[in-house]
């Protein structure tokens, strides 16, 4: 299987009102533990104020390091609550603290998982969320009748075309899945009978944001 998880690109800051307490949860990309919790001590520092800054981090392509606190709320009615939006939504290497900033109103055990669940789905919701994935580089020089084979064998299995240089050929670069590899393979030397030049430049973390490719050297 084709390796790939959902994780934080850029981190976002969401707010809710309940019974007039503010709750701001605040993501960030996090892939070790030192980021977090240098991160959760200045969010304390920012937020010094406000009655609590509850926290929760996974951080692991397989959730290996989870790490949640309640900050004086009541056992298990922040922190807890907190890191399961993180994992029911599938999201890796990601730290959020909720800092409340309280109305004088008390919520009961279930108005509190509720209003810090919220915070964190709207946290996330101003956050840019994407899917990694594991793929391999290849680089096609062909001539300019087999850049149209290329480009359409690209937009009908969903590859993702990195670049396209035109000089006296074209040359492309294309991401494919390992699973993908040979398959695209096949297919362009058959639509090219042969004649395109096809080599694997690698393998390496990449993502789709909206039509941006994001590429992560590794």
């Amino acid at each position: 299987m084709d390796k790939q998880y959902k994780t934080v690109y850029e981190g976002g800051v969401g707010e809710i009102i309940e019974k007039k307490s503010r709750f701001i949860a605040t993501v960030i990309p996090c892939e070790d533990e030192e980021t977090a919790l240098q991160f959760i001590e200045a969010t304390k520092k920012k937020y010094w104020d406000a009655r609590h800054n509850c926290s929760a981090y996974t951080i692991g392509l397989n959730h290996e390091l989870e790490r949640c606190s309640d900050d004086g709320e009541p056992q298990k009615t922040a922190g807890r609550p907190m890191l399961d939006v993180l994992l029911n939504e599938g999201i890796h290497n990601v730290c959020v603290v909720v800092t409340r900033y309280f109305g004088g109103i008390l919520l009961g055990t279930g108005g509190l998982v509720r209003a810090y669940q919220a915070a964190v789905k709207e946290g996330l919701e101003n956050s840019v969320v994407i899917t990694k994935q594991y793929g391999k580089k290849i680089r096609i020089v062909t001539d300019y009748n087999g850049i149209g084979k290329l480009q359409y064998i690209v937009a009908t299995n969903g590859y993702t075309m990195l670049s396209t240089d035109y000089t006296d050929v074209v040359t492309a670069r294309v991401m494919v899945t390992p699973s993908e590899k040979e398959g695209f393979i096949k297919k362009v030397t058959e639509a090219t009978a042969g004649r395109a030049e096809i080599e694997e430049e690698g393998e390496l973390w990449f993502a789709d944001n909206g039509g941006e490719v994001i590429l992560f050297e590794e």
